[in-house]
Order: C-alpha cells, then sequence, then structure tokens
C-alpha cells in the first residue's frame, strides 16, 4: 500500500516491533551486547556505535545492523515501486535534527502525494504497569528467526553500489517471504521483493539512486512509554508472533469513533479498524477487496449489542485477514470475552 514508505518500506520497522520474552539466536544475542553501550539511559541510541562494530558475519547480524541503519543515516535517494497496479517513481528522504527524525517520501508520477514522518525509535510494545519495553530493533530480533529463516545470497549491485542480499523466508503460511539487498557500507536497505507462499514476486520496492549517506553523530531519541488502550473490543485471534504496537493514529476522513490498532511481527503489519455503522460513516461492502499487493477484509457486525463496521488490512495471505476478522471479541472491563459472531448484513460472495 502507498502509505508505507521509505525504510520502513523496505525493512519494515513501522511496524515492526516484538516484545521481549523468547530466547535469541546466539549470533542475534552477540550483536545485542555490542550495542549494549550504545545506550545513553533513555536518551536514546548513539549511532556513533555503528562506527566501531565489525562487518556483520551472519544473516541476523546483517539484519539486525539494518535495523539500527535505518535510524541512523541521513540521505536523499530516488526510488521505484513495482507492483499490479503499474510502476510509481518517489523521491526518499531521511534527517535527523536534534535526535528526531524526519522522512519524506514524494511519489513522482500519477496524483501527486507526499507521506510525511517526524518521530523517535519507536518502543516494541504497550507499557503495562510502567514495565520498560525495548526499543523496536532489540524487540524484533528477539524472536523474530521463532517465525522466519534467515539466509545470506549473493552480493549484488543495486543503486551504483555494492550489496549483500538477504533471504528470509516465512516457517508457516500465514506470512510472505522477504528477500532484502543491503548496503555493503551502511547496510541500508535498497531494495525488498515480497513473495508470496509460491516464490512469485507481489511487489519490488528498489532505490534507483542514493547520495552518499552520512551517519548522524549523535543520539537518536527513544519513544516515551506508551499505555495499552482501553477498547472493548479485540481480535479474538491473531498470526502466531503477531504483537501490538504502540502506535496511535489520526486522520481527517476519520471520526473519533473509528478505532484502529496496528499489529506486527517484526516484518509485516496488519490494522484493524472499528467503527460504528451509521447514516455518517462510510458503508463498505462486506467481504474481501484487493487494495494493489494488499487486501482488506470486511464485515458487518453487532459488538456490545450495536452495528459495527470491522476492516482488517495489511500485505499478509488474505485468508488470514478473513479469520482475524471474523474473530473480533467485545471484551468490556470485568466481564468475560464474548465473540462478536452476528452479522448485521449478509458478506458478499
Amino acid at each position: 500500500m502507498a502509505s508505507g514508505f521509505i525504510l520502513n518500506r523496505l525493512v519494515s520497522p513501522l511496524v515492526f516491533l516484538m516484545l521481549g520474552g523468547a530466547m535469541m539466536s546466539s549470533v542475534a544475542q552477540a550483536e545485542e551486547e555490542s550495542l549494549a553501550t550504545a545506550w545513553n539511559g533513555e536518551s536514546g541510541f548513539d549511532c556513533r556505535a555503528l562506527l566501531d562494530r565489525s562487518t556483520p558475519g551472519g544473516a541476523a547480524e546483517w539484519f539486525e545492523r539494518s535495523l539500527w541503519a535505518t535510524h541512523c543515516y541521513v540521505f536523499q535517494a530516488r526510488a521505484v515501486r513495482i507492483s499490479s497496479g503499474g510502476v510509481r517513481t518517489l523521491a526518499l528522504s531521511h534527517d535527523i535534527q536534534e535526535g528526531v527524525e524526519r522522512e519524506v517520501a514524494r511519489f513522482l508520477d500519477g496524483p501527486p502525494v507526499i507521506h510525511e514522518r517526524r518521530g523517535r525509535i519507536g518502543r516494541g510494545g504497550w507499557s503495562q504497569d510502567g514495565e520498560r519495553v525495548p526499543a523496536s530493533p532489540t524487540a524484533i530480533m528477539a524472536h523474530l528467526e521463532e517465525h522466519y529463516r534467515l539466509s545470506l545470497g549473493g552480493e549484488e549491485r543495486i543503486a551504483g553500489r555494492d550489496t549483500v542480499r538477504l533471504d528470509i523466508e516465512p516457517l508457516d503460511s500465514m506470512r510472505y517471504g522477504h528477500r532484502l539487498w543491503l548496503d555493503s557500507r551502511s547496510a541500508l536497505p535498497l531494495k525488498q521483493m515480497l513473495l508470496d507462499a509460491n516464490g512469485r514476486v507481489l511487489e519490488t520496492f528498489q532505490m534507483t539512486e542514493l547520495e552518499r549517506p552520512v551517519l548522524y553523530e549523535g543520539n537518536v531519541a527513544l519513544d516515551e512509554l506508551r499505555e495499552p488502550p482501553s477498547d472493548p473490543w479485540q481480535p479474538g485471534w491473531l498470526p502466531p508472533g503477531y504483537i501490538a504496537q504502540p502506535v496511535t493514529t489520526s486522520s481527517s476522513i476519520h471520526d473519533a469513533n473509528v478505532g484502529h490498532r496496528l499489529f506486527s511481527d517484526g516484518l509485516s503489519s496488519l490494522s484493524l479498524f472499528v467503527e460504528p455503522l451509521d447514516d455518517n460513516s462510510p458503508l463498505l461492502a462486506p467481504g474481501m477487496h484487493r487494495l494493489g499487493v494488499s487486501y482488506a477484509a470486511v464485515r458487518h457486525m453487532e459488538l456490545g449489542g450495536k452495528p459495527m463496521q470491522v476492516v482488517v488490512m495489511g500485505e499478509v495471505p488474505p485468508d488470514v485477514l478473513l479469520r482475524v476478522v471474523e474473530q473480533v471479541e467485545w471484551r468490556p472491563k470485568g466481564e468475560e470475552s464474548q465473540a462478536a459472531t452476528t452479522d448485521v448484513m449478509e458478506a458478499s460472495p
């Protein structure tokens, strides 16, 4: 989808972000230990630590290095996105001012669209009762290899720069595969392919020109701890490894009654939207909708005795979205979970 962009689109740290709790591989643990000195309390990550580290030796090391690199390098680039919807070209930039990142993606053809994001390094999840939550790169590496197999491919040249290819294969049928090409000097991701279960390319996102990236010589700030929302609706089922992300969103096209939650396994994400069905809300036809490489599953149901429209969308297999949208539950505080299975109107075939 067009809303994912820049390095978040290439490596997926918007997303991103898994809570610790599972054991890391020995390779990932070695990387984590070498990053320990890069933190200055809660003030952020010292990007200069990347200069002191040796060239990664394994696939997990390369991937973790790329996660931190996406936050620490200042650059401008041109890129192309190729999918079933056609070819789009973009101008990209990533800057850091006083520890705060600013990313901009501007489409150079088709409708004039600009995406901009300002922020800090995200956390790996919501904070319960003030508990400490690791930064997203650390959280992602905590149990990424429970759901994906990482391996190194050959060396290739992308955007005039030498790269290392990283193959990421899902260990089940509930997520897509990825192929990344990382800049051999900075570990910035220069190209990504999204692959279906049969190995077919669903989408390619590639930088075609990258001005020399410059390492930010300072700390990139870490986002504040966020308490989870108290919404009475919750997904009754999620694919293994998908964790609720501490992301709040607002949009001029949605009113305050539209609830949104984001879930990620560190490489892919899905969004859940819930809103009342009334005369003022946009009505979507129940069923499956294709949105480029992504899909959206729509269902009308009763939640808490009220008619609601539930939409689940993301770059995951369609049957996963259908299973999520069919098992949304109403969980008021102090009451037991109640599955929302009453359709307000029949889903279209």
